[in-house]
């Protein structure tokens, strides 16, 4: 559910907090910053900004939408 601490290194390519923070910023990768000072971040979002996996929101019309008519 949430990156453990080497995923986040492996993802941002930092070690440090700053860096990190800074990191997923420009990737622009929703992350917060717990009490303690790590960085949670959701694998999922990962997965969705990267083009891996496609939200679940999204539905692809394959028709026309005929009510608009």
């Amino acid at each position: 559910m949430i990156l453990d601490i080497k995923e986040v290194i492996a993802l941002t390519g930092r070690q440090r907090k700053d860096a990190q923070i800074r990191a997923l910023r420009y990737m622009g990768i929703e992350h917060r910053i717990r009490p303690d000072g790590t960085v949670a971040v959701l694998k999922a979002h990962v997965e969705q900004s990267l083009g891996l996996k496609e939200s679940e929101d999204v539905i692809k019309e394959t028709e026309p939408d005929w009510s608009a008519i």
